[in-house]
């Protein structure tokens, strides 16, 4: 279960949307003035304006109140599973103690009975502890697949609305984007909003 904390605590959002790419269209225009003298104009290019924008990943998993849920509901989850794995080991501890006590005093068949026993209980602890992790593994991939869903379709109409044609994601744990003009970070604007439409649909999940 110490592993399951582990990657827990691991958990980053990364999210890159490419949402569309636009091509340069050029168009060259030729005219012949007259026999004797003929002249091509300069070739033009139209291009619409590609608008790259970014955000920090860091700050998008410390101030998206739906991420902030899903990892305290994730850990809470972890914990409960822990207590509950942690009960059942001691109580098999105080069985084994118990039988080492009285072991000296049981019939070889009583031993073998109560040893029997006693190795049953160990692998279905083991049992537990593996479905636990199986558990909570199974819901971590589905609780973050959510947020990131959410971030995305959210990222697909903001960036429609603003004309982007990428948005990038920073993170100082893995910086894939080494240098960024600070006016193209739109973290902050996203965060908002994504907390915004969050808090709105909360009372109805509630229900």
């Amino acid at each position: 279960m110490n592993k399951l904390f582990t990657t827990l605590s691991k958990v980053s959002l990364g999210v890159m949307v490419t949402l569309s790419v636009v091509a340069c269209n050029q168009n060259a225009k030729t005219g012949a003035n007259n026999a004797s003298d003929s002249t091509v104009s300069p070739s033009s290019t139209t291009a619409k304006e590609e608008k790259i924008v970014y955000i920090n990943s860091d700050s998008l998993s410390e101030k998206y109140v739906y991420f902030k849920d899903i990892r305290a509901k994730l850990e809470g989850k972890v914990k409960k599973a822990q207590s509950d794995l942690q009960a059942k080991g001691q109580a098999f501890q105080r069985e084994v103690a118990e039988y080492q006590q009285k072991a000296g005093s049981m019939s070889a068949s009583e031993r073998q009975a109560t040893e029997e026993k006693l190795a049953r209980k160990q692998d279905e602890l083991g049992r537990l502890d593996q479905n636990a992790s199986a558990s909570i593994q199974q819901d971590e991939s589905a609780e973050f697949n959510n947020v990131y869903n959410a971030i995305t379709e959210y990222l697909k109409k903001h960036a429609k609305e603003n004309g982007y044609t990428l948005v990038l994601t920073y993170s100082k744990t893995n910086p894939t984007v080494l240098y960024a003009d600070s006016k193209l970070d739109i973290t902050n604007d996203v965060i908002d909003a994504l907390n915004k439409e969050y808090s709105s649909k909360k009372p109805a999940e509630k229900k």
